[in-house]
């Protein structure tokens, strides 16, 4: 229980840690947005790729491997393009977030008249790389410096917390809403990736990505935007996160 306590405290903090895009060089790229229907639809995954290469980070699609240099999972950004209600014209702005879910950078929103999808599209997505442009975007390779130097000093402080006051933490945590999300003899795979495991069906579909901690045990844990982490109880893996103030706690039936 000690061990979990700290790891929440340490994810809020890393939450709360200021960054800036110039941390970082790599960015991945899905190939599927949320309002498009299929992979690299009006080649907006092509076009995104080709804009962050043109304004110098490093970008690669979500199925492609990065280069075998001793990248960290925190040095990277995920790249999320997003579509915004519009009446005749088309506006997008485009999002990079770290290895948290956290928003490092939003850009300005991009605009098209055009009644052509691919015009459109094309146009808008251009037009909100302008103030992506507009930084003046160098690296300077202190992501991973951050990422390491930030929680060691919050593990020492929260130790120290939990030892010393085991009994009144106990005393004050909160009942644990529990959810069974898998029916019994329902899988999820794990599938290696980077610093960690993305978990499928039988569809494929990806459930969850989930992200090595110093705890074997324990998960930084990603299930459909909601974050929160994977840990191992008397041989069962649960998901936890908090939701509205609330921790939940939800079986998750996983092969490794």
């Amino acid at each position: 229980m000690k061990k979990v306590l700290v790891l929440l405290v340490m994810l809020l903090s890393f939450n709360g840690f200021s960054q800036s895009i110039n941390n970082y060089k790599y960015v991945v790229v899905p190939l599927k947005f949320d309002f498009i229907s299929s992979d690299n639809q009006y080649r907006l995954a092509t076009l995104s790729k080709f804009n962050l290469n043109k304004a110098g980070f490093a970008a690669f699609y979500d199925n492609e491997s990065l280069p075998s240099e001793n990248i960290q999972r925190c040095d990277i950004l995920s790249f999320d393009v997003v579509k915004e209600k519009s009446f005749l014209t088309t506006k997008l702005h485009v999002i990079f977030k770290d290895c948290y879910g956290k928003v490092i950078y939003q850009s300005e929103t991009g605009v098209s008249k055009q009644k052509d999808y691919q015009l459109a599209y094309t146009e808008a997505l251009n037009d909100a790389f302008e103030s992506i442009y507009a930084l003046n975007y160098k690296y300077t390779g202190l992501a991973n410096a951050v990422a390491k130097v930030a929680p060691k000093a919050t593990v020492a402080k929260v130790e120290t917390v939990v030892v010393q006051e085991k009994k009144e933490v106990e005393e004050k945590l909160v009942p644990v809403a529990k959810k069974e999300i898998m029916q019994d003899g329902s899988f999820l795979y794990a599938q290696p990736v980077l610093n960690g495991f993305q978990l499928v069906d039988t569809t494929p579909k990806v459930v969850m990505k989930v992200f090595k901690t110093s705890i074997a045990s324990c998960y930084i844990a990603d299930k459909e935007g909601v974050s929160g982490v994977l840990i191992s109880k008397e041989g069962q893996w649960y998901f936890e996160y908090y939701k509205n103030d609330k921790l939940f706690s939800e079986k998750i039936a996983v092969k490794f």
